[in-house]
């Protein structure tokens, strides 16, 4: 069988080694890929917003399957324009996208089913926000309504932090935003909850928990992910019901009663209050770095996860884990988030020896006459599987030190809230 994933970052590269295993694979394609899944798949340099032209080479290659990675494709509407040609792809559609695309779509949702979530205001123009804060209590969230790359939160501790992000996101800093979304500020530990969905059941999918700053002890801007580890700490069997009971399964079903079945990995960002889960948001894929720490613990052939999906026969297969603990650490260009170097060369790579519980994923790299460059912020991932998270961060780092790439940097304290 023939493989398509769509995206370039560490998530693809996961997904690609995790299907790399499977007997049922004859070639995995990537589009683009970077210097990581050139490796095992042959990368295809298609813009994936053309969907023709990945139209056009995957009916060429004869390509039986389509993997999505990231959000945008799925909120512009990729698995509509593959079902309408009869091609399978997993994800889901446009509408169950709007899920991740507009976090208003998804508070009006919770708002309609009990949901249980931040009490919020939506809000269309600079001057309307700003009267609202005038009256409001502090810290409090900020929230462009669109994709942002897992930048577009504020999280304000005074009125002049908060005038700052509703300027920006209606300036544009995260493409044109027609609304804005403010919320009540949520004290608890954050959590990130994973399924799977065919349209008719779901399968839970492990947990975990990344760090959005970029600075250590959790300070500074947010990112699209410093690190993660993987299973969270707080879960627990009671905690685990509510999740399902009150969020999942209530969102799931609001989707049915607007006609449409979700199919695909659901992500729901949680805040934990004295065992209580609160709806933070959530995302209509696999987290990025927190599938890098989940597809590693996977016992289960990742192929027949996904063609169960699409063939609605998910409730007929089991899932089997590794019952150990995963923390990956992400390795950045200097001055990430913000203006960052391109094309640095990375030495060293090939020195270090990795063994069965040690990966390093590929995010933001590219090949250029065999040398690997720089081409992202976020650039490579390590991830150890270990008995202990303080294991597993200790061979990272060390890994890390092995190589020695002198435009980059990263937190050395990824999971200090279960290590220390």
């Amino acid at each position: 069988m023939k493989v398509g994933i769509i995206g370039s970052g560490g998530r693809e590269h996961a997904l690609c080694e995790a299907l790399s295993k499977s007997r049922k694979i004859s070639k995995i394609y990537c589009f683009p890929g970077n210097a990581g899944t050139e490796k095992i798949a042959e990368n295809t340099l298609i813009n994936i917003d053309d969907f023709d032209a990945l139209k056009k080479f995957v009916i060429s290659e004869k390509i039986e399957l389509i993997i999505v990675g990231p959000e945008k494709p799925l909120v512009d509407g990729i698995v509509n324009f593959f079902e309408n040609i009869n091609i399978p792809i997993f994800g889901p559609n446009k509408f169950a996208s709007q899920l991740e695309g507009s976090k208003i779509f998804t508070k009006k949702i919770c708002e309609q089913y009990q949901i249980p979530t931040a009490n919020f205001g939506i809000f269309e123009s600079i001057e309307k926000a700003k009267l609202f804060i005038n009256k409001s209590k502090f810290p409090l969230v900020v929230k462009a309504d669109g994709l942002a790359a897992g930048k577009g939160v504020y999280i304000c501790e005074n009125k002049e932090n908060a005038f700052i992000a509703i300027e920006e996101i209606f300036n544009g800093k995260f493409g044109v935003s027609k609304n804005i979304l403010i919320e009540e500020f949520l004290k608890g530990e954050e959590m990130s909850y994973f399924v799977v969905s065919d349209g008719k059941s779901i399968k839970k999918f492990q947990t975990a928990q990344d760090h959005k700053r970029v600075g250590e002890g959790d300070t500074g801007k947010n990112t699209g992910g410093m690190g993660a580890y993987s299973p969270s700490q707080l879960i627990n069997e009671e905690l685990d019901k509510k999740i399902l009971d009150k969020i999942i399964y209530p969102t799931l079903s609001a989707l049915k009663d607007m006609n449409c079945e979700y199919k695909g990995f659901l992500y729901a960002g949680l805040m934990i209050t004295k065992n209580e889960p609160y709806l933070i948001e959530y995302n209509v894929r696999m987290g990025d770095p927190e599938c890098q720490t989940i597809l590693p613990k996977l016992k289960s052939d990742l192929l027949d996860i996904i063609l169960a999906c699409t063939e609605n026969k998910l409730d007929e297969i089991q899932i089997d884990w590794h019952d150990i603990n995963s923390l990956c650490i992400v390795l950045c260009s200097k001055g990430y988030p913000d203006k960052y170097k391109k094309d640095i060369l990375i030495n060293n790579l090939k020195e270090i020896n990795l063994d069965q519980n040690q990966k390093i994923y590929h995010a933001g790299t590219k090949v250029i006459n065999g040398s690997i460059l720089s081409s992202g912020g976020r650039v490579l991932n390590f991830v150890n599987l270990s008995k202990t998270f303080k294991e597993a961060r200790d061979c990272n780092i060390k890994a890390i030190e092995k190589i020695n790439w002198s435009n980059g940097f990263y937190r050395k304290d990824i999971g200090f809230k279960v290590i220390e």
